[in-house]
C-alpha cells in the first residue's frame, strides 16, 4: 500500500518503529546494572564538541579531516561505577566499531574511547595529544581518566611501540601496556596484525574486571563470527585508584597535518555484566574518499579489442618505457627500505609539479630550486625544494636525519612530508605555505604587502616556540643552523612556520654537540663559530636574536645599501640608537608610527640579549617565552653591557662577504661530518 493512502495512525505507529530501530538501549537497575547499544548513531543524542558530530548517514564522526583539530563525543547521561559511593569501581564491559581513513597512505593520529569525570576537554591538545590531555597534565594522578588509545603514529615522547598500536592509557598518554593493532586466533594462537588506518571497519571490546583488576582490550574484523579468545592487550590495575563513582564515557581523536577522518559506526556499554551485541547488518557504511581507479576498468576493455594491434604497438611501448624509465629514474639503496613511508616517488613529484615548470617555481636559493605542487590522488599541496648534491659518503646518516625532522610535530615548523633521490639530486617534500616567505613582506615594493605590527610580533612569539620545542621538547635537539627571514613561511591565516630544515642537525639531549663546517647565512652566525665551527642552541638563539630586530626595524642583519650613521651591522647601529634614546628611530617606517611600544621595546630588548657576542650571556628559548609572554621581565641593558657588545672584533669578518643573504655552504655536510 503507497505510504501517501496509509492513515494518519498507521504512519504514526510506523514513525515509532523506525525510531525504535535506530534508538539506543538504556536499563537503569538500582543503580547496579546500566547499558546502552547503538546499532548506528541515526537519531541518537550525544554532547560533542570540535569537529565531531553524528552525519545524515548515521555514522559518528570525531575528525572531519581539518587539520590540527580535534573531536569528542559522549554520551550525555552520567554513569555510576560504584556500587556505593565509597566503593569499589564496578566491573563493566564496551564494544565499538570504528574507522580511520586518511589520504595518500600517510600516518594519522589515532582516537580513544575514554572514561573521565568531565565532559569539557577544551584544555587538551590535538595532534600526538589526541583531545585527551596537553603536554602540562599529561599523567596527573588528578586526571582520574581511564581510554584505550587506537593510535597511528609513534610517538618516543609517550613511549609509543610503533605506530599502529593498542594501548591502555591511565590519566595520560604514556600507556602502561600496549601491543600492535590486531588478534590472535582461536585455534593456532598466531597474531594477525590489522592495520588501524586501513580505511575498513572493526571492531574493539574492552573489558575490567574488578575482582581480579583485570584490563582486556581485544580487537577483531567485522567479518569474524564471534570474539576472540584472547584479548590483544591486558594488564592488571585497580581502578578504583583512579575513577570517580559519576563518570562520562566517549571518544576523544585529533589530527595533524594531514587530512584524516575518524569514525564509530557501532557502540554499547554495560555495567556488571557483557556489553549488548552490536547488530553489525545494520551498521552505516564508512565513506570511501578514494574512488577507485578509472583506469583500470578501461584496460579491462581495450585490451581484448587491442589484441589485434599488439604486434604493432610493441615498438612504440618499448620506446615509452625507455623514455619513462629515465624521465622517472630513481636511485635507491638497500638502506633506504626503513625509510619506506617517508620516501615520495619521482614520478608523483613530476606530475605535481606539473615536470617541475617554471610557473610553479616558488624561489631560488643558495640551496637549489623550490617548486610548489599538488601530489595525484591526494590533491595535497605540497612545496619540493631540489638540491644538488655529488657525493654518497654521509648521505645515509643524512637521510636518517630528515626522516627524524619528518616527525616533527609543532603548529610553528613547517612539516618535512619526505624525500625522493635522483643521481645527483635531493629532493625534500615540505607542505606549502601558501602566502611565501616573510622577506617578501618586509622588503617588498608593494604598500599592501607591509605587516603591522601585531602580525610582526606574533609572528616573532610563534618562531619562538617553534624554537623552544626544536631545543628542548623533543626526543633531541634539533639545531636548525639557518633562522632568517626568508627561511620564515606564512600559512593561509598569516602565522610563522620555521622551515627549510636541509641544514639542521641532530644530537642526544646533555651530550656535547662536535661540528667542524660552517654552514648558514652572513648576518646570522654567531661570533663563535668563526672559531669552532660547533653548532649549538646558543647560536640558533644568536640568529633568533638578529631575526627579531630584522622584523622589528625592517632591516637586514648586514646592510650594504643603507649605512645610516656608518652602521654596517644592524645591531651595532640599533644599540648606538638605544644608548642615544632614539628608541623609535630603529622602529620599521613602514609601520608609520602605528606599534605597540611596550611590545617593540621588549622585542628590542629581547633582539639585542639574544645577539649577544658571548654565548653564555645569552637567553635560552624558554627563558625568551618567558620574556614574551610576560611570565618574567628581561634584564635590564646596562650601557656597560651595550659598551661591551659594540666591540669591532667582528667585523672584519662581516665585510668580508658581499651581501647579508649569502649562505656560506651548499651540502658540504653530505661528505660526512654532520
Amino acid at each position: 500500500m503507497p505510504m501517501s493512502n496509509m492513515n494518519p495512525i498507521s504512519l504514526f505507529f510506523l514513525e515509532l518503529l523506525l525510531i525504535g530501530l535506530t534508538a539506543p538501549q538504556f536499563i537503569a537497575d538500582d543503580g547496579n546494572h546500566q547499558q546502552f547499544v547503538y546499532s548506528g548513531f541515526a537519531n541518537a543524542i550525544f554532547t560533542v564538541d570540535g569537529t565531531a558530530s553524528v552525519t545524515p548517514s548515521g555514522l559518528l564522526e570525531l575528525t572531519n579531516g581539518t587539520a590540527m583539530s580535534k573531536g569528542h563525543a559522549f554520551y550525555p547521561t552520567p554513569l555510576h561505577l560504584r556500587g556505593s559511593p565509597n566503593g569499589t569501581i564496578q566491573s563493566f564491559s564496551a564494544s565499538f566499531v570504528f574507522g580511520i581513513i586518511s589520504v595518500y597512505n600517510l600516518s594519522s593520529h589515532g582516537l580513544t574511547m575514554l572514561i573521565a569525570p568531565s565532559k569539557d576537554f577544551s584544555g587538551a591538545n590535538p595532534v600526538q595529544y589526541l583531545g585527551l590531555v596537553n603536554g602540562s597534565n599529561n599523567g596527573n594522578t588528578t586526571n582520574h581518566i581511564f581510554a584505550v588509545e587506537l593510535d597511528t603514529w609513534q610517538n618516543p615522547e609517550f613511549g609509543d611501540i610503533n605506530n599502529n598500536h593498542v594501548g591502555i592509557d591511565i590519566n595520560g598518554l604514556n600507556s602502561v601496556q600496549s601491543h600492535t593493532g590486531g588478534f590472535f586466533h582461536d585455534q593456532n594462537g598466531t597474531f594477525k596484525n590489522l592495520t588501524l588506518s586501513s580505511q575498513e571497519a572493526m571492531q574493539v571490546w574492552v573489558d575490567y574486571d574488578r575482582e581480579k583488576m583485570q584490563i582486556n582490550v581485544t580487537m577483531a574484523t567485522l567479518d569474524m563470527a564471534t570474539k576472540p579468545k584472547r584479548p590483544t592487550v591486558s594488564t592488571r590495575y585497580n581502578l578504583s585508584d583512579v575513577l570517580n563513582d559519576v563518570a562520562y564515557i566517549g571518544f576523544s581523536s585529533s589530527t595533524g597535518k594531514i587530512n584524516t577522518h575518524h569514525y564509530v559506526l557501532g557502540w554499547s556499554f554495560a555495567i556488571n555484566g557483557p556489553a549488548p551485541a552490536i547488530n553489525l547488518t545494520m551498521l552505516p557504511k564508512l565513506p570511501r574518499h578514494h574512488p577507485k581507479d578509472h583506469r583500470s576498468w578501461v584496460l579491462e576493455i581495450v585490451l581484448p579489442i587491442a589484441t589485434a594491434v599488439v604486434l604493432l604497438s610493441l615498438g612504440a611501448i618499448a620506446f615509452f618505457l625507455v623514455r619513462r624509465h629515465f624521465r622517472y629514474a630513481e636511485v635507491q639503496d638497500d638502506w633506504e627500505v626503513e625509510f619506506g613511508p617517508h620516501r615520495f616517488s619521482y614520478k608523483d613529484l613530476y606530475h605535481a609539479t606539473e615536470g617541475f615548470e617554471d610557473k610553479n617555481l616558488l624561489g631560488v636559493g643558495g640551496f637549489g630550486r623550490v617548486y610548489k605542487g599538488v601530489l595525484p590522488g591526494s590533491r595535497l599541496k605540497i612545496a619540493v625544494k631540489r638540491v644538488s648534491h655529488d657525493s654518497k659518503q654521509g648521505m645515509k646518516e643524512f637521510i636518517a636525519e630528515i626522516v627524524s625532522i619528518g616527525r616533527l610535530q609543532n603548529r610553528n615548523l613547517v612539516q618535512l612530508l619526505g624525500y625522493c633521490r635522483r643521481k645527483g639530486e635531493l629532493i625534500l617534500v615540505y607542505e606549502h605555505m601558501p602566502n611565501g616567505s616573510l622577506d617578501k613582506y618586509l622588503y617588498g615594493k608593494e604598500e599592501t604587502s607591509v605587516l603591522s605590527w601585531a602580525q610582526r610580533f606574533w609572528i616573532i612569539k610563534g618562531i619562538a616556540s617553534g624554537l623552544l620545542y626544536l631545543h628542548e621538547e623533543w626526543e633531541k635537539v634539533v639545531v636548525h643552523r639557518d633562522i632568517k627571514a626568508s627561511n620564515v613561511l606564512l600559512d593561509d591565516k598569516m602565522n610563522g612556520r620555521l622551515g627549510d630544515f636541509g641544514l639542521a642537525r641532530l644530537y642526544d639531549h646533555g651530550i656535547d654537540p662536535q661540528t667542524t663546517d660552517v654552514v648558514g647565512t652572513i648576518g646570522y652566525l654567531a661570533p663563535e663559530l668563526a672559531r669552532s665551527g660547533n653548532a649549538t642552541p646558543p647560536t640558533d638563539v644568536f640568529a633568533f636574536g638578529m631575526f627579531i630586530l630584522e622584523v622589528t626595524c625592517g632591516q637586514r642583519p648586514v646592510n650594504h645599501q643603507n649605512t645610516e650613521d656608518n652602521q654596517l651591522i644592524l645591531v651595532d647601529w640599533v644599540i648606538d640608537k638605544v644608548q642615544k634614546g632614539a628608541f623609535s628611530d630603529t622602529l620599521d617606517p613602514r609601520l608609520r608610527g602605528s606599534y605597540d611600544v611596550g611590545e617593540a621595546c621588549l622585542a628590542l630588548t629581547i633582539g639585542i640579549l639574544c645577539s649577544h657576542p658571548f654565548a653564555k650571556a645569552r637567553p635560552t628559548m624558554r627563558q625568551v617565552m618567558q620574556y614574551l609572554d610576560g611570565e618574567i621581565e628581561p634584564p635590564e641593558l646596562s650601557f656597560e653591557m651595550l659598551a661591551l657588545m659594540q666591540n669591532e672584533e667582528f667585523e672584519p669578518y662581516i665585510m668580508s662577504y658581499p651581501m647579508s643573504t649569502t649562505s656560506i655552504a651548499t651540502m658540504p655536510h653530505l661528505s660526512g661530518g654532520r
